[in-house]
């Protein structure tokens, strides 16, 4: 069995310690309560506050919860709440397209895949969920790419390679590909990102209008397209199924 850290354990511990009362607490308070040495509770403290998971008042000295926790607190009930708000949609989705959905989020400069409905078929497939997408050459990563100022910057920043000789890597044409995508609402991705596979994918917004997701689908080219060109009836199923889950959200009409 693997060993535990120490100082994860005892970073923790000072979370929670520092979550369960109002008032601060002062590095004394915080050492003799955990059983530390001050120089050991102190190295700790001094971590977590250069990562933004601790504050330290001026004034008293005393440490307190940091934003950034509550950053991360507040990430997690966003993507709790698109992922409860998207079940039946999607699932939806799935039945109405006869493929698979995926619902994706920007994470690490890159998509984050936090739900996946299978397609509804008897073929073998594998759970996608906690995958990690590209976002210059998805259709969920150019949707984000387009909608989300910061995975535009992110998206912009990395380092955009080829996977097929369809990729999309020069910054401008990649920017003319987002225009392209906020013009008409939604992202496809026709073999840019594996062989034989494509994609459609539309932006989720919340309460405030931001968008906080992308919901598409995913399937074999010879499926999603026709003639050459993304099948129209698919594309008004994903972004149906995008608006569904904006107004379950409170972004009213799009």
């Amino acid at each position: 069995m693997a060993r535990n850290i120490q100082s994860l354990e005892r970073a923790a511990a000072m979370l929670r310690l520092l979550a369960g009362g109002e008032r601060r607490l002062g590095l004394s308070d915080i050492a003799s309560s955990l059983g530390l040495a001050k120089g050991t509770a102190h190295g700790i403290l001094r971590t977590l506050q250069q990562e933004g998971f601790v504050e330290q008042d001026d004034t008293s000295g005393r440490y307190q919860l940091g934003a950034e926790l509550l950053r991360l607190g507040t990430t997690y009930l966003d993507v709790h709440e698109l992922r409860a708000r998207a079940l039946v949609w999607t699932d939806d989705l799935a039945r109405s397209s006869g493929e698979s959905v995926h619902l994706g989020v920007l994470h690490q400069q890159g998509v984050l895949i936090v739900h996946h409905v299978f397609r509804p078929d008897d073929s073998r497939q594998v759970l996608e969920i906690g995958a990690m997408q590209p976002l210059h050459s998805t259709a969920l990563g150019k949707v984000l790419s387009a909608y989300d100022p910061v995975a535009h910057s992110e998206a912009l920043d990395a380092d955009r390679k080829p996977f097929t000789d369809r990729t999309v890597c020069d910054p401008g044409d990649f920017e003319q590909l987002l225009d392209i995508t906020r013009a008409r609402g939604y992202a496809a991705d026709v073999e840019e990102t594996w062989e034989g596979v494509a994609s459609i994918a539309a932006p989720i917004h919340d309460r405030r209008r931001m968008p906080v997701g992308a919901v598409g689908i995913t399937g074999a080219v010879e499926r999603l397209c026709r003639e050459g060109e993304v099948r129209p009836e698919l594309i008004a199923a994903v972004r149906d199924c995008a608006r569904a889950v904006s107004r379950d959200l409170g972004a009213g009409r799009f």
